[in-house]
C-alpha cells in the first residue's frame, strides 16, 4: 500500500525539536563523560593534598602569613606535576592467558600477559596491574617501540579451594606519589577453579560402592534378571517370556515373573553447617571424602545425588562436579545432620547407600537420629571428619561411623568397611 502524499511531505520534513534537543543532550554529555573520566585519575591522596593546599594558601593570604601561602603553592605545584605523569596515549593490544582454567589445591596456576604496541610511535614505561582475587599483582611495563611486544609470566599460588576472579588487566600511568592515577581495562575478568583434593578409591577399597547384578528388591516386574515365580499369561506380555515347559504341562501359557534388582544409587550428603564442624580444615576434609566417592561412581557409571542441606550438587560429570564442589562454603544455619537425613529420603528415595559427610561437633545422639530419618533398606554410613584423628569404623545404631583423620586414610577406611 502507497504512503499518502500528505503523510509523506511529513516524514520528509527537517529534523523535530525533539530530534535536535536528543542531539544538544549528547553534545553536553560527552563533555561531561570525558571530565568525570579525568576526574577518576585523581586519588583520594590527591583530593587531600588539593585541599590542604587551598586552604593553607587562603588563610595565608587572608592572615597574611607567607610561609602558608608559600606552603599552599608548593602543594599545589606538585599536585600539577604529577597530573603530567598521567598524559600519555595507551596504544596497547593485551591478551591475558591462562595455561589452564582449573587446578587442585597446593598446584600454582601459570599465566601470561601479552602487550603489544599497535601505535606508530614509541611508548613510555608504564605498570600492570593484575586483580587475582583479593589481592593485586603489579609489573613494570617497559617503553615500547611501533609494534614491540612484551610478555609478563605469572604464578598463582593456590593454598585454598574456591574460584578466583583473575583480571582484568589494566594499564596504569601516575606520579611517583601515588598521587595521580589513570588506569585503562584491557581484558575482561577470567575464573579460576581451585579444585578440592581428591584421591583415587581403588575397586578393593571401594567395591561395595559399585554392584553390576543390582540388588535384590521385593518389588515384583516382568522383565529383569533374578527369577520369581510362573503366572498365567495375560495378553499383552512378552512372548520372550513364555515358560513353554511349564506350559506344555498345565496346558495354557505360563510367563515368568522376576524380582526388580535396583543398580547402586550412591547419595553423598554433605552437612553445610558451619556448627558442624570444628575446624574449618575439617569442612575441606569432608568436600574432598565426598568428591572423591563422587569421581569414583562416576567412573563406574553407578548413578549418583550429591546434595547439601539447602540444594543438590551437580553430578553431571567430574568437572561440574569438582566445580559445584568448588562454589561450596559453609554457614551458620538451623539444619543439621538430620535435616540432611531428611533431604536424603525426599530426594533419592531409590538410594541403596547413603553417606553422610559431618564434622567432629556432630553428637553420636545426631548421627543415630539421622539413620532412622533414611530410609528403609538403605546402606547408611557417615563420614565424620576430625583433623588429626586415627581412622576407625563403629556403629551407632543404623549407621556405619568411618572416623577420618585425613584424606589418604580413605580407601584403607572403606576396606575396613567392606570387610
Amino acid at each position: 500500500m502507497s504512503t499518502p502524499p500528505e503523510t509523506r511531505r511529513r516524514i520528509d520534513t527537517g529534523p523535530s525539536i525533539g530530534d535536535g534537543l536528543t542531539r544538544a543532550v549528547a553534545g553536553l554529555r560527552d563533555p561531561i563523560r570525558r571530565t568525570t573520566s579525568v576526574l577518576t585519575w585523581i586519588t583520594r591522596a590527591a583530593w587531600i593534598v588539593l585541599g590542604l593546599g587551598v586552604i593553607a594558601w587562603v588563610v595565608g593570604a587572608l592572615g597574611g602569613w607567607v610561609e602558608l601561602v608559600v606552603v599552599g603553592a608548593g602543594l599545589l605545584a606538585v599536585l600539577l606535576g604529577c597530573a603530567f605523569f598521567a598524559i600519555g596515549r595507551h596504544p596497547y593490544a593485551v591478551n591475558l592467558r591462562l595455561r589452564e582454567g582449573r587446578v587442585v589445591v597446593g598446584e600454582r596456576a601459570m599465566g601470561g600477559i601479552d602487550v603489544r604496541n599497535v601505535g606508530t610511535s614509541h611508548v613510555l614505561p608504564a605498570r600492570l596491574e593484575l586483580p587475582v582475587g583479593p589481592v593485586t599483582a603489579k609489573f613494570a611495563l617497559p617503553g615500547l617501540d611501533p609494534g614491540a611486544e612484551h610478555d609478563e609470566l605469572f604464578a598463582i599460588p593456590t593454598e585454598r579451594r574456591g574460584v578466583l576472579q583473575v583480571g582484568p588487566v589494566r594499564s596504569v600511568r601516575g606520579d611517583p606519589f601515588g598521587l595521580i592515577r589513570r588506569a585503562v581495562q584491557w581484558t575482561d575478568p577470567e575464573d579460576l577453579y581451585v579444585h578440592p583434593r581428591t584421591i583415587r578409591l581403588g575397586s578393593s577399597s571401594a567395591g561395595f560402592l559399585h554392584d553390576l547384578e543390582g540388588q535384590v528388591s521385593r518389588e515384583v516386574t516382568n522383565a529383569d534378571l533374578s527369577f520369581h515365580a510362573l503366572r498365567e499369561y495375560v495378553p499383552g506380555d512378552d512372548r520372550r517370556y513364555v515358560h513353554w515347559r511349564s506350559s506344555a504341562r498345565v496346558g495354557e501359557l505360563m510367563v515368568r515373573q522376576f524380582e526388580e534388582t535396583r543398580r547402586t544409587h550412591l547419595v553423598t550428603a554433605l552437612s553445610v553447617n558451619d556448627r558442624d564442624y570444628g575446624d574449618p580444615d575439617e569442612f575441606e576434609l569432608a568436600i574432598s571424602a565426598v568428591g572423591s566417592l563422587g569421581l569414583h561412581t562416576l567412573g563406574t557409571e553407578s548413578e549418583l545425588t550429591a546434595l547439601t542441606q539447602r540444594r543438590e550438587i551437580v553430578t553431571l560429570g567430574p568437572r561440574p562436579l569438582l566445580d559445584d564442589l568448588t562454589r561450596l562454603e559453609s554457614r551458620k544455619m538451623s539444619e543439621g545432620v538430620v535435616d540432611l537425613a531428611r533431604a536424603v529420603t525426599r530426594d533419592a528415595m531409590r538410594a541403596t547407600v547413603a553417606i553422610i559427610a559431618c564434622g567432629s561437633t556432630v553428637t553420636p545422639h545426631q548421627i543415630r537420629a539421622a539413620g532412622a530419618v533414611l530410609p528403609a533398606g538403605v546402606r547408611a554410613l557417615a563420614i565424620q571428619c576430625r583433623i588429626g584423628a586415627q581412622v576407625r569404623a563403629h556403629r551407632l545404631g543404623a549407621v556405619t561411623v568411618l572416623e577420618l583423620g585425613n584424606l589418604e586414610d580413605l580407601p584403607r577406611g572403606f576396606r575396613r568397611l567392606k570387610a
